[in-house]
């Protein structure tokens, strides 16, 4: 029995879920100029718009236009919370501007005012894989420090449009994943020239987006003290392949360049851990001094995490590190991701002892290929059954750990575009929406069985999470 009250909704990224890409004033983003793909395979990226192309930002499920009926619907759930991001170039359209954009700053006052009559907290963040186009083709991104100018900049415009209507803010979403993709366009907007070096840019642009990101806690705070500012990571929870040393050392090698994110976030410096990820990394740089004190300052108030599976690690014959998603002892999902809701209670339990500060989930979900049945319905138990585990260790992470948590979003309560292919037939959510993987579709909302469902787990405060067969 969990008897902490702790927020529940789901959680969603503009740049998947808005559509209008061009509409009353907004610029591209990194997201606007990716196509669509064929499942399975990487989306593919244009330096600009080309005629002939299905780009599936551009009218992803069409939120923009539907807010309204999907609040609604989310209210109809019980949501206390819902997590969303401001698209930066809705209130920047370049990035780089002096002024913001009052459309974009509208719309989601229209937004936050229908959450906040539900009852639903917005959990805002501040860019969640939608960078300025212009700041890529122009600066570079995040390879230039003039990004944590004009970082700063959207961050003091929304946080003061904001500050009565927003509590809980996260920087960048999965950060970390920097330095765990061959090229973090997605995090970072950045893919590699010929001839770069592709750590050092990664260690770099991270530093910039630290900074930044401690800019924005310290502005934050300044317009609103009562602000809750955090970082967000994705967290690879990581067992050992075998007893043997070797593969708890490859196990601390594997979650090495992950803590490297939340250490700097999260205490406020590089730690020895970060060093020697540098060194596994073979980079360096220097830090100024004025860049330490910023860190220390600028440290977050929590930490939130996305948590879908666990893997295993282990080191060859020649010392090399091997990571793997087969797990003997778990299930897995029909994207081949191990099923692992113990890795979650894992999770909680390993960031909570490392850094004693808040934790929020705010990522968990299944994807799955959804059928509607001979009554026009989708009986999801798969869906339910994989979040009500999930759930079930959250509780215990929570009641029997102790752990600290502030609440639980599911990822996708309504189905919206895959972040990695574009494509719809990757579904998370309690909603069915009339999209198939080519664009077309009615976008008509559609309850599924897992709707009332998570209604019932969201009213009893988690703590029933039987499925009615």
């Amino acid at each position: 029995m969990m008897d902490k009250r702790i927020l529940w909704g789901g959680a969603t990224a503009a740049n998947q879920y808005e559509g209008a890409f061009n509409l009353d004033g907004k610029g591209l983003s990194i997201a606007d100029v990716e196509i669509g793909s064929k499942h399975g395979v990487p989306r593919e990226v244009h330096s600009d718009i080309k005629e002939g192309f299905y780009y599936p930002s551009h009218e992803a499920i069409d939120f923009y236009h539907r807010y309204k009926e999907d609040i609604a619907l989310f209210a109809e759930m019980g949501f206390t919370c819902f997590r969303m991001s401001i698209n930066w170039t809705r209130i920047f359209p370049q990035g780089d501007e002096l002024e913001p954009n009052e459309a974009g700053l509208a719309f989601y006052d229209k937004v936050f005012d229908e959450l906040l009559s539900y009852g639903i907290q917005p959990i805002v963040t501040l860019s969640h894989y939608e960078t300025p186009l212009h700041l890529v083709k122009t600066y570079g991104s995040w390879r230039s420090r003039e990004l944590i100018t004009f970082f700063e900049r959207f961050c003091r415009v929304v946080f003061e449009r904001y500050k009565d209507k927003v509590t809980y803010w996260m920087t960048f979403n999965e950060i970390n994943e920097i330095m765990n993709q061959d090229e973090p366009y997605h995090q970072a907007g950045i893919l590699f020239e010929e001839g770069e070096n592709r750590n050092l840019t990664k260690v770099l642009a991270s530093h910039h987006m630290f900074l930044a990101s401690a800019r924005a806690v310290l502005v934050g705070h300044e317009i609103n003290p009562n602000f809750k500012i955090g970082c967000m990571i994705q967290y690879p929870t990581t067992y050992p392949k075998h007893c043997k040393p070797e593969d708890v050392l490859a196990q601390r090698y594997h979650m090495m360049p992950n803590f490297y994110y939340s250490d700097v976030m999260s205490k406020g410096e590089y730690t020895n851990l970060c060093q020697a990820q540098l060194k596994r990394l073979g980079v360096s740089f220097n830090i100024s001094e004025s860049d330490r004190k910023l860190l220390k300052a600028g440290k977050v108030d929590y930490i939130a995490l996305s948590y879908y599976f666990s893997s295993v690690a282990s080191l060859d014959e020649n010392g090399q590190l091997l990571v793997e998603r087969s797990n003997p002892y778990l299930e897995r999902n029909d994207w081949d991701w191990p099923i692992d809701p113990i890795g979650l209670r894992i999770a909680l339990n390993e960031l909570y002892d490392r850094y004693q500060k808040p934790l929020f989930v705010v990522e968990n979900g299944l994807g799955a290929i959804d059928q509607f049945n001979a009554d026009g319905e989708i009986i999801d138990t798969y869906r339910m059954t994989y979040l009500g585990n999930h759930i079930n260790e959250l509780k215990k992470a929570i009641s029997e750990d102790f752990v600290d948590v502030i609440g639980y979003t599911c990822w996708g309560p309504i189905d919206i575009i895959s972040v990695g292919t574009g494509e719809m037939r990757k579904r998370y959510g309690f909603i069915y929406v009339d999209k198939d993987d080519t664009g077309k579709g009615s976008l008509r909302r559609i309850k599924k069985a897992s709707f009332n469902w998570y209604k019932k787990v969201i009213a009893s405060n988690g703590n029933d999470t039987s499925i009615n067969e």
